[in-house]
């Protein structure tokens, strides 16, 4: 596998859009080695949801586009980022409790932390955004049955 490794997508911001680029971050990690049925997998599927859900929903019909950016840089962390034109940086809204939203960028946060990451906002040069996520990359362990097991000691 090389040190560095990229991959990228471009999707109109339409609500379909957020399944799609959940498919396209697990297959490309499916690439890498990640297990689509790994919990980090799960974990990163919910991370780009949300993040896709923001970059469609907060947007306000500004930013026709987002991209999707994966990257694993030297086999020790996973950036993911989703880019929007929207110059409106994402705050944390008030949720109330029959509230149906206002809680994304707080789930993105606590996933973040638990798995020993960050978040972190950047506006770009055209005068949107990149949301992303730095999350420490765990090369995936090789299957028991590949694994070299000691020899059982006879029983006394």
């Amino acid at each position: 596998m090389a040190d560095h490794l990229e991959a990228s997508v471009t999707l109109p911001s339409d609500p379909a859009s957020v399944s799609t680029a959940r498919s396209y971050v697990v297959g490309t990690l499916a690439g890498w080695g990640l297990p689509s049925d790994d919990e980090v997998t799960d974990t990163v599927r919910l991370i780009v949801s949300e993040l896709a859900t923001n970059a469609v929903q907060h947007t306000l019909g500004q930013s026709p586009t987002f991209t999707v950016d994966v990257v694993l840089a030297r086999h020790e962390l996973l950036l993911i980022g989703v880019t929007d034109s929207h110059p409106r940086l994402p705050k944390r809204l008030p949720a109330a409790v029959a509230q149906d939203n206002g809680r994304g960028m707080a789930i993105i946060r606590c996933l973040t932390v638990e798995c020993g990451g960050k978040l972190r906002v950047r506006p770009t040069r055209e005068g949107g955004k990149t949301v992303f996520v730095e999350l420490p990359w765990s090369v995936p362990r090789q299957p028991l049955a590949n694994a070299v097991r000691p020899e059982a000691s006879p029983a006394r």
